[in-house]
């Protein structure tokens, strides 16, 4: 049986600054190392050679990917031996619950010529600064775009019939759940559903829900209930005792955009701008809440107003997106100066030595399964 590859996002460029959702993804774990090192130092590829090593021996991988850079990752999990490497500088800081226990730091440092980076101090310091500038503005812009979007979400939300979309979520709840239950306490995992990156909106929605029987497509307008409907679904899953993935907005980390129970088979996303998708297959169906539940007319009665906040939206967001492109492109600048400083061969010798110990609990895995 092919091992299966699990893509998503832990951490997002979002209207709140950077959020972090890692922690919720490394619950279980028993073994987990964090790797420690600038940029260029070999993380990335640290973690995808162990992670195809690994996919390629049958197990079921995941990949947590870089919002600043969808070509890198942050973090590979093997969850069959419940054991996991992330990129462990900032922003994404991860704080050990038992050093030396389950977390060990990797320092890739080891590897760098420090006497060649101490000549080049001033250009590094100039472009860290450059980075956090470029940083700044970017979440500064996604905040001026969430208030437009605000101002876009207030157009429908005076135009909705709450009570009939009460009766749309009630209904959609008795389908999906009817009398299922479980007595055991469920697994909740928080992650993004897509993010916002250097070259756009970037989300892995056909490969999350690859396999599920039922994907529902929730179509509607912004401030239509998507996001509280959501809401319901995953706390439903929860108390009802099902493991539940919860994917969170990559713009606005308190909105919801999709919810996966894989217990009963099923995902349900807001399948919107900038993560459109249609039904291609058996079991795919469209939930429209600006049908059900939004008075009739409403986008010709308001036509200039939300054509109006629309493009004033899409401007603002297209300025943030050229800073973190601007980031990235003095990150690179910053990781030539790293690369020139390297010894890979040191940081081959610490992926052999975390290999070492995946074969480890991989035997161990095994010896304890024949028992």
């Amino acid at each position: 049986m092919a091992a299966k590859i699990l893509r998503y996002f832990a951490g997002g460029n979002t209207a709140l600054g950077f959020h972090n959702l890692f922690e919720s993804n490394l619950q279980g774990l028993h073994r987990l190392f964090i790797l420690k090192g600038g940029p260029g130092t070999g993380k990335s590829s640290l973690m995808k050679a162990i992670g195809s090593e690994w996919s390629e021996q049958g197990y079921d991988i995941e990949y947590l990917h870089c919002s600043s850079d969808k070509d890198s990752i942050d973090g590979v999990l093997i969850p069959a031996l419940k054991a996991g490497i992330v990129d462990g500088t900032a922003p994404h800081v991860i704080e050990p619950k038992a050093p030396g226990a389950v977390e060990e730091y990797v320092n890739l440092g080891e590897a760098w010529d420090s006497k060649a980076l101490a000549g080049q101090r001033e250009q590094i310091d100039r472009v860290n600064r450059n980075v956090a500038e470029s940083y700044k503005a970017a979440y500064s812009k996604f905040a001026e775009a969430l208030k437009i979007h605000d101002q876009w979400e207030e157009i429908y939300f005076g135009q909705m019939d709450f009570a009939k979309a009460d009766q749309l979520t009630g209904r959609l709840l008795e389908r999906l759940f009817g009398d299922a239950g479980q007595s055991k306490s469920a697994t909740v995992k928080h992650r993004f559903l897509g993010a916002a990156t250097p070259t756009g909106a970037v989300d892995f929605v056909p490969n999350l829900t690859d396999g599920l029987s039922q994907r529902y497509f929730i179509k509607g307008r912004a401030g239509t209930g998507k996001s509280t409907m959501l809401k319901r679904i995953a706390s439903e899953a929860e108390s009802r005792g099902f493991d539940v993935e919860i994917y969170h907005c990559g713009f606005d980390p308190h909105s919801l955009d999709m919810v996966i129970v894989r217990e009963l088979d099923f995902a349900i996303f807001d399948s919107t701008s900038p993560h459109e998708y249609f039904p291609e297959r058996e079991g795919d169906e469209i939930i429209d809440t600006y049908e059900f539940a939004v008075a009739p007319g409403t986008d010709e009665r308001f036509a200039g107003p939300i054509k109006e906040v629309s493009e004033q939206y899409k401007a603002k967001m297209k300025d943030a997106i050229a800073c973190l492109a601007e980031a990235k492109r003095h990150r690179d600048e910053l990781e030539k100066i790293y690369v020139a400083a390297m010894d890979f061969g040191i940081v081959d010798d610490l992926r052999n030595q975390i290999r070492a110990e995946l074969i480890e609990l991989s035997a161990n895995l095994r010896e304890s399964m024949t028992r």
